[in-house]
């Protein structure tokens, strides 16, 4: 039976193959942080995000959707990590700029048989265009999910820089310039025409091989059904 869960609710997970669903009506940038015990990320290097969408253990998609799968191995994660942070990001590129202005997003975490284990409807979002979805951890050696709902109106660089990662607006800026659909090539200019070569004008008449048929004799009506040609043209008197 699936567990509806409500925001700061955890549920045990009971496999460790696991794919998170994520459906927001709308394009998001969707990603995952790897964190400490105390929820702090290293380095830009533990964000998994459309510029660099595998780490160890964990796998999203590459380019901003309204529609996700993330791929989870809780088995393949170092030792190191005990928390895994769902993040969707608003990338600004011609969409919405705060999550209150569209749908309420969906997130549903499955089982390896596809079944849904539990679900998340993340509401009471206004101003923030970034939120932690949800936050798989480990805790005396088992998984749980917990649904957060955690919204910044700072947008993805106070996400991060909330886990504690340094510089946290310049990992934004690349993660959102990552997600950024790839530009129109420029439009090619039309390839110039080669200039006709000049025409020289003829100064001697053709040769006679190439001379232009004769014409017709003329004909002049005799009453008769057929014409008779004239030998010489008639001159007027």
């Amino acid at each position: 039976m699936t567990a509806e869960l409500v925001r700061g609710q955890n549920h045990p997970l009971p496999d460790t193959r696991l794919e998170i669903r994520v459906s927001a009506g709308h394009p998001v940038l969707a990603g995952a942080t790897l964190g400490d015990e105390d929820g702090r990320v290293p380095g830009a290097e533990w964000i998994a995000h459309p510029g660099a969408p595998s780490l160890p253990g964990v796998d999203v998609p590459g380019a901003a959707a309204a529609d996700h799968r993330l791929s989870v191995d809780l088995g393949a994660m170092p030792e190191t990590v005990h928390r895994i942070s769902v993040l969707l990001a608003l990338t600004g590129h011609g969409g919405a700029a705060r999550f209150g202005a569209v749908a309420a997003p969906f997130v549903a975490v499955a089982g390896p048989d596809g079944a849904e284990i539990a679900n998340y409807t993340i509401t009471g979002l206004d101003r923030e265009s970034a939120v932690v979805a949800l936050e798989l951890y480990r805790r005396q050696g088992a998984w749980k999910v917990r649904a957060m709902g955690q919204g910044y109106e700072g947008g993805l660089a106070d996400l991060l820089g909330d886990q504690g990662l340094e510089r946290p607006a310049d990992a934004a800026a690349a993660i959102l310039a990552a997600a950024a659909p790839e530009a129109a090539p420029a439009a090619t200019a039309p390839r110039p025409r080669a200039p006709e070569p000049e025409r020289v004008p003829r100064s001697t008449p053709p040769a006679a091989d190439s001379a232009l048929p004769a014409a017709p004799a003329p004909v002049v009506p005799t009453g008769s059904d057929h014409p008779t040609p004239l030998a010489t043209p008639v001159v007027p008197a």
